[in-house]
């Protein structure tokens, strides 16, 4: 394929630093580059950016924008950042002839919901779940719970909105603050799927990895596996460290890629990237306490699982989100994943294409507690401490940032690399102490009719 002659659609929900980090790997080998975003279709280019103006809660109206943009303009590749707009990336491909996961398969992971139902189905290990709707009788409800539980909206992602339950309080507690969150403005306005549903799930003990992928054929490319040293035992889920390579033994390894496999299969995904998170309980507890509520609904017929393997969280058929990307280069000239990913989506041969040997990390700074964003203290002691590639912040000042669970993006990122994982994780923590953060409360505004105040109001901009 002549890459000078290659276009490259990116659908993004918003033109952020993801976005643009795969748009200037594009034009690095010479590939033209179109956004879609979600934004209004009334405007004339109010950025300046030529970006198709799309809503990914109506695909086939997107794609239909998509096709009279490509009659005059062909669109060779497709490449979709975040969850919103895999839909809409499936049904254009599938519209124009691009290799493409299919509809059905990106339709099969657009809930957490239908997920588990599809793997379940499949025989794949999946925790004990149900789902139920936010005007249920909760006293109707609690009968099905086995505790401790994790309750999570169906369709929101980076953990927002997730929380542990030990106990009939908590577990009425959390329904009633995720019940604000999915009822503020700022998400209904997004029409996500399913805002008036919750799903709960037996918890799972146990460490927590991140598996970074490329599908093609069906086959999947382990590209990294991410070990996440922070204990994600709840109430909250904001994740932090992601270091790579991992420091699980090899068997529970290569067992999480099998797992990894067998998900992309169950799911029907056969292309691209892919992104998902396992927990894997090295215990052997969690099988009898997640089959003891309701056996028929839990699947437990995997081996792996039961004597301590991988549990699947969640898989999607997008690449990592936020700046994470950066923690991963391949080839002797140290290709970043953007790149890999663009010259997949293009054609072009990346399978010889090998991760750096060194260890690589990132931290995505956790916020301490909601507020106005004032200041950032000790960047250059961070950025100077070993190891430490870069200290990014990507929050604005005088923005409100929000704290999980409400929030769902983060103050910024530190980057590292050395010889060893255990020398990234601790240059991150040794970064991370030197910054200091000021945060001032934000004056209450409450609703006009309720007279509440809006849930999780403000997530970080870009």
């Amino acid at each position: 394929m002549r890459t000078e002659k290659s276009r490259l659609l990116i659908l993004s929900s918003k033109l952020g630093y993801q976005a643009r980090s795969f748009a200037q790997a594009a034009e690095r080998i010479g590939a033209a580059v179109v956004f879609g975003t979600d934004r209004c279709h009334q405007l004339d280019d109010p950025w300046r950016d030529g970006a198709l103006p799309l809503q990914f809660e109506q695909p086939e109206a997107a794609v239909e924008s998509i096709l009279s943009f490509a009659f005059d303009h062909p669109i060779h590749a497709i490449l979709a950042l975040g969850d919103r707009p895999t839909i809409t990336a499936a049904l254009a491909a599938r519209a124009l002839g691009i290799v493409y996961n299919s509809p059905q398969s990106v339709e099969a992971c657009r809930t957490k919901l239908h997920q588990r139902e599809v793997l379940q189905a499949s025989g794949l290990p999946v925790p004990y779940f149900f789902s139920f709707p936010l005007a249920a009788n909760l006293t109707e409800v609690l009968p099905q719970v086995c505790f401790p539980c994790v309750i999570k909206p169906l369709s929101l992602s980076a953990s927002q909105g997730v929380i542990r339950a030990n106990n009939a309080a908590e577990f009425t507690a959390a329904v009633g603050r995720i019940s604000a969150l999915l009822n503020s403005p700022e998400l209904q306005v997004t029409r996500e799927p399913d805002l008036d549903r919750l799903l709960v799930e037996s918890y799972i003990p146990g460490d927590e990895v991140a598996v970074e992928g490329l599908l093609d054929g069906g086959r999947l490319r382990i590209l990294a596996i991410f070990d996440k040293p922070d204990a994600l035992e709840g109430p909250y889920f904001e994740e932090s460290i992601y270091v790579t390579p991992s420091r699980l033994p090899a068997q529970i390894q290569q067992n999480i890629a099998a797992c990894a496999q067998r998900t992309a299969t169950a799911l029907g995904l056969t292309c691209g990237p892919f992104h998902a998170e396992f927990r894997v309980d090295h215990s052997g507890l969690a099988s009898p306490a997640l089959a003891s509520p309701a056996p028929a609904a839990s699947v437990l017929t995997s081996s792996v699982s039961a004597s301590g393997g991988p549990w699947l969280l969640e898989a999607q058929p997008r690449p990592i989100g936020g700046l994470c990307a950066r923690v991963l280069r391949f080839g002797p000239e140290k290709m970043p994943l953007e790149e890999l990913l663009v010259r997949h989506a293009l054609g072009l041969a990346t399978s010889a294409l090998l991760r750096e040997e060194a260890a690589a990390g990132v931290m995505m700074i956790p916020i301490p507690q909601s507020g106005i964003l004032d200041g950032v203290e000790g960047m250059e002691t961070a950025q100077n401490v070993p190891g430490i590639e870069s200290v990014e912040i990507t929050a604005r000042l005088h923005d409100y940032v929000a704290a999980w669970p409400e929030g769902s993006s983060y103050l910024g990122f530190i980057f590292a690399r050395g010889e060893e994982p255990a020398d990234v994780e601790a240059a991150l923590r040794a970064a991370h102490l030197q910054l200091r953060f000021k945060l001032s409360p934000r004056l209450p505004v409450s609703h006009p009719v309720t007279g509440h105040l809006p849930a999780g109001m403000g997530r970080v901009s870009e």
